[in-house]
């Protein structure tokens, strides 16, 4: 049998992953303890740390078998989108032009930072839930999920909401400052 250090969910890169992204959801769960520049200014930090730890894990491979549930309910979803949209306020929402392969034009959308935060919330808290269990099958196959799900869709939300976290912080000047300090 493999010593546990030899296993591919001990190592060394799953485990930082894991440091980091305790403390990303801790701080999109308390976010409406911190006022909008400060929860700013500590997202401006920890998503690329997040996102460079995500580009560290190991790729594994997955048959399903063992995938866990949802840890994340709708609820749970729902708070942390809902909370930090309160504490961004006006500032969440912002219009992005958006590449559309299909029709291979550009287009404008709205778009959300707590919509993109919640949407990376869900996938990493899943995987934290299921790495604490210990259950090493289920932890394989949520560390599978979690760099699928990487690759495939919140690896870009990550992206997304720190290019509009940069643009709040150091482009809105003059009378949309004052709305960034609050």
């Amino acid at each position: 049998m493999a010593h546990n250090s030899d296993k591919i969910i001990y190592q060394h890169n799953v485990l930082e992953f894991a440091q980091v992204a305790v403390k990303f959801c801790a701080l999109l769960e308390q976010c409406s303890e911190h006022p909008r520049k400060e929860l700013a200014d500590t997202l401006l930090k920890l998503i690329p740390l997040l996102y460079l730890k995500a580009e560290l894990l190991p790729r594994v491979e997955s048959d399903g078998s063992f995938l866990p549930d949802e840890q994340v309910t709708e609820q749970d979803y729902e708070y942390v989108r809902g909370t930090l949209a309160a504490v961004l306020g006006d500032t969440d929402e912002y219009l992005a032009v958006v590449y559309d392969e299909m029709m291979q034009t550009d287009e404008t959308q709205w778009r959300r930072v707590s919509e993109q935060l919640a949407d990376v919330y869900q996938p990493v808290r899943n995987f934290l839930a299921t790495y604490q269990s210990g259950l090493e099958d289920c932890m394989q196959d949520a560390l599978w999920s979690l760099t699928d799900s990487f690759e495939l869709y919140w690896g870009q939300s990550l992206l997304d909401a720190l290019t509009r976290l940069h643009h709040m912080k150091y482009a809105i000047k003059d009378t949309d400052d004052e709305d960034f300090e609050e």
